[in-house]
């Protein structure tokens, strides 16, 4: 028995007509609730019914719809739970962070909600204009969460920043998808795919478009010299939101960067690894040589999360040779899914010693947490060593993975770069431990159950997964591409 054509389209992209729907409704209940954290709990709620149908829609990989704009392959199941459980993650830290900050406003959980619908949509996305499509649903309501600590003059010029930079980034996507058809008359990646195959595209006018597409995308994943939104944005957003974006969107970035130049640009990768690899190159050595001088937590990991950007890319260039791109694109999973779990710990751990007028973000506030607050200090300690790749972490693992990649597609000086620049980010990334454990001082915590748990969480994940990786990168490696 088949399945009717419509209802496929329907159970294709079933946990994200869900969740625009869940918000939707959370829109509506807010508006009859008093105690804001209903909406929390139910957002929270969603999201699990989310994973349930993700659950089920697994059962279906191997189906398009939409006349194929749309695909329900491994690759799109992998990255879009790594999504929700982010989601969950960014609920839980902003829960008690929201109401001690005095910015507990219901509308914020339906926007994580539209955000999180968006980039599950771009990880599904199989036609650049679902991309387009998806690239501005996810963005909207980052532009408004960034802004969400009004009226607070850092938040609204950070999301008055982030808009009109990610407005004009935009642009630069619309402007190579519409290069994109000129060369290949059509906009489907498949199509894309067939045009180059039987010699109808113009090749020259398709790497101008692949290039300008690079822009949009690297702008949205943090890459040098698409980055200068970042530290601003992420230093005036609420920690809160600062943690979800910056775990979040980037893997909805780079799941369709490299679901677009994977499969559709892929016979392009002679003109684009030399770009590639220059940007990569680029990003590492610009996010840990300005991480240095930084003296506020919030804006020593914004370009913490620039350099893990340029680490990523660097597994992705090399993405044309044919036997190692597999291999590529699992070491980005694996190391999306790592960076998830230690970031959301760092920023757990900020949340819970910033207080009100800003205070408590500077580094060296967090002089003599090792003496007071151990069993914190402890978790920070491995989520600093994580970030550089240092046993036993999860970090380490992803590290190893990302330069297994890089050296069998024999791009051994990009290797040597990022491995000199990790070198480099032990020096901000100790001085934190440093500060916890060698400096006097008396840092005070704010004691919110549901972050302290997510922080301590995250720091065991983080030791233990490392211990025992493999079924890890088995579910990466197993999240195959494809368009069917």
């Amino acid at each position: 028995m088949t399945t009717p054509v419509k209802l496929l389209d329907f159970i294709t992209i079933l946990p994200v007509i869900f969740l625009a729907a869940w918000a939707c409704l959370l829109l509506l209940v807010d508006l009859w609730v008093k105690h804001k954290r209903v909406t929390a709990y139910l957002a929270a709620l969603g999201l699990a019914i989310g994973l349930g149908l993700l659950w089920y829609q697994a059962a279906w990989i191997g189906n398009a719809g939409f006349n194929h704009m749309v695909v329900l392959d491994g690759f799109s199941v992998f990255v879009n739970a790594l999504l929700l459980l982010s989601g969950l993650l960014g609920i839980a830290l902003a829960y008690g962070y929201l109401r001690r900050m005095g910015i507990e406003r219901g509308e914020f959980y339906p926007l994580v909600l539209f955000s999180l619908s968006g980039m599950m949509l771009m990880a599904q996305a199989a036609d650049l204009i679902v991309v387009f499509l998806s690239l501005e649903f996810l963005s909207i309501p980052l532009y408004v969460l960034t802004a969400f600590a009004y009226p607070k003059a850092a938040s609204e010029e950070a999301g008055l920043k982030y808009f009109l930079l990610g407005a004009f980034a935009g642009g630069f996507v619309v402007y190579g998808i519409a290069l994109v058809y000129g060369a290949a008359a059509t906009t489907a990646l498949d199509g894309i795919i067939a045009a180059v195959a039987e010699g109808r595209a113009n090749l020259s006018l398709l790497v101008s478009g692949a290039a300008l597409i690079l822009v949009g995308l690297g702008f949205k994943v943090a890459i040098v010299p698409f980055h200068m939104w970042t530290p601003d944005a992420y230093q005036g957003a609420p920690s809160a939101v600062t943690a979800f974006m910056s775990s979040a969107a980037k893997l909805a970035g780079f799941a369709a960067l490299v679901r677009i130049f994977a499969l559709a640009f892929s016979s392009l990768s002679d003109d684009l690894i030399p770009i590639l690899w220059g940007l990569s190159a680029l990003t590492m050595l610009v996010g840990n040589l300005l991480a240095i001088p930084q003296t506020n937590i919030k804006r020593m990991l914004a370009y913490s999360s620039i350099a893990h950007a340029g680490y990523i890319l660097m597994a992705f260039t090399a993405f044309g040779n044919p036997g190692v791109a597999e291999v590529s694109i699992a070491a980005v999973l694996f190391y999306l899914a790592a960076y998830t779990v230690t970031n959301y710990g760092a920023w757990g751990v900020v949340i819970l010693l910033e207080r009100a007028g800003d205070l408590g973000l500077e580094i060296g506030g967090y002089a003599g947490l090792g003496r007071k607050y151990p069993a914190l200090a402890a978790c920070m300690t491995i989520f600093m060593l994580s970030l550089i790749g240092l046993p036993p972490t999860l970090g380490l693992v992803g590290k190893f993975y990302l330069f297994r990649a890089v050296i069998a597609a024999d791009l051994i000086p990009l290797a040597v770069i990022g491995v000199l620049t990790s070198l480099i980010s032990a020096w901000y990334y100790l001085r934190v431990v440093v500060n916890m454990y060698m400096r006097t001082g008396d840092p005070e915590i704010s004691p919110e159950p549901w972050a302290l748990t997510i922080t301590g969480l995250m720091a065991i994940l983080t030791v233990l997964v490392s211990l025992l990786p493999g079924w890890l990168f088995f579910l990466a490696s197993q999240a195959r591409l494809n368009l069917f």
